[in-house]
């Protein structure tokens, strides 16, 4: 049965003004009780489930079903605009030399080890593990407005579950257009299985889409303008990353960046309606892109916060009791090749199995610590190599079942 609460949505036309958060009791003290509660969650049988194969409405209820992505085909995006505006500087000639190509074989053997590892514990730990279909990203298509080649199957960019419901999002980068293509059997299966199943408008991804003249800007100009919210894609129509929402119950966060605008956050309002409130968040990110590297929501009124990446809304967050950790400096070697993504995914980027279970990367002696000091059981894996493609354990993965209800945290 979902619980329904009385909780007022964000106002669009003040998205970057703060967020009135409310909370009756100490969330730190509730988060200790929480985990008690739940170290035996394993055991629970009371708690109802849904009829619908898909059913999840936070990242850290206990983990029942997951999507795994694939590293198998895994392509170079052509250099673009859009792909300038998300990643730094000093990686644009790979891109450019590179666009089109496969990565390279070795690397993207080591990723694919690192992933198959990574569903083997899953099942261990009790999870049922599903994966998309093997896709060549490197064939090149042409639209009305665009020729482009694929990239790789990351299902936490492009799907996001709420409620009973699965969500397709448009995509940001056209490497990523067809993307949608390796989930389409699973997603058949979720639908006839009795899962709502929705594709957001998918966009033209002409040059309307983005700001051409957004990359004249310096970095530090670039981190003056991510402030006031604007990026290298623009209002021409919705478009949005999955991987830049995040879930706690009633409440999803969300950030304005390269890759996600405000008409996509408008669409996931207007279509979510008044059962869930959409809050945005935003930081002084000048290559923001998903929201999980950044600020990444680990337990009720827990939050993993990027030290480097201050979020304009956190004092909110601390009035309203939550407790904020800054994870410690990521131990990734300099000459590690991160293509897309900074260090720092190595240490945000982790995956909650329950409130009592995180799966983290087992290079990450500093965090392993952190996560133990909170009381939360660590399951070490490595994935180093399939960092290089773009993602960590909470990107490579998508949510498709957790044990629990609709609830508010707030």
């Amino acid at each position: 049965m979902m619980l329904r609460f009385c909780l007022r949505e964000v106002n669009m036309s003040r998205i970057f003004k703060p967020i009135s958060l409310r909370t009756s009791t100490n969330v730190s003290t509730a988060f200790r009780g929480f985990l008690h509660r739940s170290s035996t969650i394993a055991n629970v049988s009371n708690i109802p489930s849904s009829t619908s194969p898909v059913c999840s409405y936070n990242e850290w209820d206990h983990l029942e079903e997951v999507i795994v992505g694939r590293a198998e085909g895994a392509t170079v995006p052509p250099l673009t605009v859009g792909i300038k505006g998300s990643t730094v500087e000093e990686n644009w000639n790979f891109f450019s030399k590179y666009g089109g190509r496969k990565f390279p074989l070795d690397h993207v053997k080591k990723a694919k080890a690192e992933l198959e590892e990574f569903c083997s514990v899953l099942r261990r730990e009790g999870v049922t593990v599903r994966r998309p279909d093997i896709v060549d990203f490197s064939v090149k298509y042409t639209t009305p407005d665009f020729t482009s080649t694929g990239q790789v199957a990351m299902p936490r960019d492009l799907l996001i579950v709420i409620g009973d419901e699965i969500i397709e999002s448009p995509m940001g980068w056209r490497s990523r257009f067809f993307e949608y293509r390796a989930y389409r059997s699973l997603l058949k299966e979720y639908f006839n299985g009795g899962a709502k199943w929705t594709a957001a408008p998918k966009p033209q991804m002409s040059d309307e889409l983005y700001d051409e003249e957004y990359m004249k800007y310096s970095v530090e100009e670039r981190q003056k303008l991510a402030t006031q919210g604007r990026f290298v894609t623009t209002e021409f129509e919705p478009c949005f990353d999955a991987a830049d929402f995040m879930r706690a119950g009633k409440d999803i966060f969300v950030q304005r960046s390269q890759v996600t605008n405000n008409m996509g956050i408008e669409w996931m309002r207007r279509h979510l309606g008044d059962k869930y409130n959409i809050h945005v968040l935003s930081f002084g990110d000048p290559n923001a892109m998903h929201i999980d590297g950044t600020f990444n929501i680990i337990g009720p009124g827990l939050v993993l916060a990027n030290p480097i990446r201050p979020c304009n809304q956190i004092e909110m967050f601390k009035k309203a009791g939550w407790k904020i950790v800054h994870p410690p400096k990521p131990m990734i070697p300099d000459d590690h090749p991160l293509w897309f993504t900074s260090k720092w995914l190595s240490t945000m980027n982790v995956l909650m199995l329950d409130p009592t279970r995180v799966v983290v990367d087992k290079n990450e002696k500093s965090t392993i610590e952190m996560f133990e000091k909170l009381g939360i059981k660590t399951i070490p894996v490595s994935l180093r190599f399939a960092n290089s493609l773009g993602g960590g354990f909470h990107c490579w993965t998508c949510d498709v079942r957790r044990r629990g209800k609709l609830e508010s945290y707030l």
